[in-house]
């Protein structure tokens, strides 16, 4: 599954593909559904993933270093976003509450994790957003 933010003459479509066979492409553009013909078929990736060989003592936990810099706060999961906290130009400290997320049907808090200011909010209310996806930049 992909999500896809697109303005098109000024309007927001949230685009999820949610699979894809062949020519036909399984979507929702802002939640309403659709089938998608394509003139093509879809150009198909294989990916492999090399895990790592495991060992029988544990990992050496390192101390982490405190983030430096301008940073993106990531969602740690995929999910839709319910709340925005903030704005940008706003402090924040480390552990305040910038935004929820709604994922499996959960309420997530996400805090900042840093003290800085915020330099933009990639999202909206009511996006949707894969795991890994830049929700904030603190700068």
């Amino acid at each position: 599954m992909k999500s896809f933010k697109y303005t098109i003459n000024g309007n927001v479509y949230n685009v999820v593909i949610n699979s894809i066979e062949d020519t036909i492409a399984d979507v929702e553009v802002n939640g309403t559904p659709y089938k998608v013909e394509m003139n093509k078929p879809a150009k198909t990736q294989v990916v492999t993933i090399k895990r790592p060989a495991q060992t029988t003592t544990p990992p050496i936990a390192r101390p982490q270093q405190a983030p430096s810099g301008i940073a993106a706060l990531r969602s740690p999961l995929p999910g839709i976003i319910l709340d925005i906290y903030c704005k940008a130009g706003d402090a924040v400290k480390k552990g305040q509450k910038v935004l929820i997320l709604e994922a499996m049907k959960m309420e997530n808090v996400i805090n900042a994790d840093r003290d800085g200011v915020i330099k933009e909010v990639k999202v909206n209310k009511g996006d949707s957003v894969l795991e890994g996806a830049e929700l904030v930049i603190i700068e």
